[in-house]
């Protein structure tokens, strides 16, 4: 089997993988609850699903014509590639393991539920992102695995735009849950583990 075949099928089974487990946490978490993504503003919110449709096409395109992309191709030591397919398969895992651990409060916009909890446990005791966290390796790792450049161009719109969002999210969480999540953002960052916990103000 030719070892781009390989990529290929690597990159199919933890796209797969990450995606139908998205699909079933979502689906577990639907409500009555109307949420709209009115909050994010609508041009946001179409900007950043044209990225993820984007990203989505040309992942799509390398695992069937990946001669249709070759024009976008780079030279990536397969040593590198295998680490991202590693590094894609384990974030795919967080991926999976943070939306067990978000359950209900799962949604795809910067509303919070009008029953959520603050989730501080599993990966929520080190980050206070663990979702967004995995999803830019998993996208990341992927796109180095495919070594083409248009999918990595499609993930670095998706990263920037989810990371404009998340601050948005965060002043809903602070109008929701108040002094815990502050108390919460103290200790915990962002996207990676917070080394030195911020002093209380």
């Amino acid at each position: 089997m030719p070892e781009e075949t390989s990529f290929r099928i690597a990159v199919l089974v933890v796209t797969l993988g990450a995606g139908l487990g998205g699909a079933y946490f979502r689906i577990q978490a639907r409500s009555d609850e109307t949420i709209t993504h009115e909050a994010e503003g609508r041009m946001f919110a179409l900007v950043l699903r044209l990225f993820g449709l984007a990203l989505w096409l040309s992942t799509l395109a390398y695992l069937i014509a990946p001669q249709s992309i070759a024009w976008a191709a780079v030279p990536i030591p397969r040593a590198i590639r295998w680490c991202a397919v590693a590094v894609a398969a384990l974030s795919a895992g967080g991926f999976v393991r943070s939306l067990v651990a978000l359950g209900k409060n799962l949604t795809d916009t910067v509303v919070t539920r009008r029953d959520a909890r603050l989730v501080t446990a599993g990966p929520y005791a080190w980050v206070r992102h663990p979702f967004y966290t995995t999803a830019f390796l998993l996208m990341a790792s992927v796109a180095a695995a495919s070594a083409n450049l248009l999918p990595a161009a499609c993930v670095v719109g998706v990263i920037t735009m989810l990371i404009l969002r998340t601050r948005q999210e965060e002043e809903r969480l602070i109008a929701a849950f108040g002094d815990d999540y502050r108390e919460y953002m103290r200790t915990t960052g962002r996207f990676l583990p917070r080394v030195f916990p911020r002093r209380s103000s």
